[in-house]
């Protein structure tokens, strides 16, 4: 039996990380790190540095880092995912039958939370559903959205009214959801919000969030669109990557 612990390790901040996610890494044999291109050295250097600092002097923890296969940017897109999902459940198959071959505990480090815009449960799924004996286990952790709001200094909701998570694609093609007064926009390719009345949608938006270079914008839209497209993309071309979100609402949230 292999026991896979998908950990959620917050935004890349060591205080972000729970007593029960150390607790985690500790126990695991086998800790996995996805490599996940040059241009985005930065997230695996954060998860190496995570586990110099949170595992034990004692551990025995092993660190295996892999290549994370690649989306097929040209098919389809729900299509493309679903085969890229198999690709990595494959990869995670084959590092736990080499490392593990008569099972244990691994361990994978997740941005955030499990639950929140992430695959990681869906592709353990796949391991399950192929008859592999595997049991998961996951370690809630603080998300992007949790850190946006307590960085602003905002609550996620107007009072006594309902908010929706959506994504940037969502918003492009079918614009502010219905009765929502609040809405989390993640996954935006960039500037999803400018499609939007500008000068009723008030936003706070943050980049690199618990980071070092972290960066935060909030205004009226018709105040801070063009400013918030002109540093994402100065962010981008600087660090050869970006993950950003964004808080919307058609008033003051405080």
């Amino acid at each position: 039996m292999i026991t896979l612990s998908l950990i959620g390790i917050g935004t890349g901040n060591v205080d972000h990380v729970t007593l029960a996610a150390v607790r985690a890494l500790n126990e695991a044999e086998v800790i996995l790190l996805p490599r996940k291109g040059e241009a985005k050295s930065d997230l695996i250097d954060l998860r190496r540095v995570l586990c110099e600092q949170l595992l034990n002097d004692t551990a025995s923890t092993r660190i295996v880092e892999f290549d994370l296969p690649t989306r097929d940017g040209e098919r389809q897109y729900l299509s493309a995912v679903d085969e890229w999902h198999n690709a990595i459940a494959s990869v995670w198959a084959e590092l736990m039958d080499k490392h593990l071959p008569s099972g244990g505990r691994v361990g994978m480090l997740v941005w955030g939370d499990p639950s929140l815009y992430d695959s990681s449960l869906r592709i353990a799924k796949r391991l399950m559903d192929s008859g592999r004996a595997v049991e998961v286990n996951v370690v809630p952790g603080i998300t992007s959205l949790q850190v946006l709001t307590a960085e602003h200094k905002i609550p996620l909701n107007a009072l006594a009214e309902p908010i929706q998570i959506t994504t940037g694609r969502r918003l492009r093609e079918r614009g502010w959801p219905n009765d929502a007064a609040t809405v989390a926009v993640m996954l935006d390719s960039g500037g999803a919000f400018t499609t939007l009345p500008q000068a009723d949608t008030y936003i706070w938006w943050g980049a690199y969030l618990g980071m070092d270079k972290q960066c935060l914008i909030e205004g009226r839209l018709n105040e801070v669109s063009e400013e918030i497209i002109e540093r994402r993309a100065a962010l981008r071309e600087a660090h050869g990557w970006i993950m950003d979100i964004y808080l919307l609402a058609k008033q003051p949230l405080i």
